[in-house]
């Protein structure tokens, strides 16, 4: 009794240290000179810049070089949007892609990768009119998923 007990006890702390245990973190390499990195999730800036850690899923969180010409919503500029999350029951985990669909469009060379998890998955746009970046809101195929738990993404600006 007292062994299945333990047993139970271990498990279930197992499973509460998977759901709480869940980050990811956001990097930025701005290799510009300029401008500012902005992370944001809706009406809430996350980072101008500073390594960005969720404590559980990021969903849908948006992020571009702020150079002054940029909306707050990255109107008028390069546009990388992810969701990092671990892949459970009812979600298939990370995705992130580049959005030009208007009223973005290309401003600087950017790009994105995850590390720490599907290591070498990423995309760059480094000139307007890339083949990595979505131009209407059909081109799925631009996505690129990560299926890896507790994965991270670094962004990158003038690469």
């Amino acid at each position: 009794m007292k062994f299945a007990f333990a047993t139970a006890a271990v498990a279930f702390a197992a499973l509460i240290g998977s759901v709480i245990g869940e980050s990811h973190t956001v990097h930025f390499d701005n290799r510009c000179g300029y401008g500012t990195p902005t992370l944001i999730q809706g009406p809430n800036v996350l980072s101008t810049g500073a390594d960005y850690t969720s404590n559980g899923p990021l969903i849908a969180a948006i992020a571009y070089l702020q150079t002054g010409n940029c909306g707050f919503n990255g109107d008028g500029c390069t546009l990388i949007e992810t969701t990092l999350e671990n892949v459970a029951p009812g979600n298939g985990g990370s995705s992130s892609d580049i959005s030009l669909i208007p009223p973005h469009q290309f401003s600087v060379t950017s790009g994105f990768g995850y590390y720490n998890g599907c290591d070498g998955a990423g995309a760059d746009c480094t000139y307007q009119g890339c083949p990595t970046a979505f131009y209407h809101p059909d081109d799925t195929w631009v996505q690129v998923a990560c299926r890896d738990d507790n994965v991270n993404l670094v962004i990158t600006f003038c690469a």
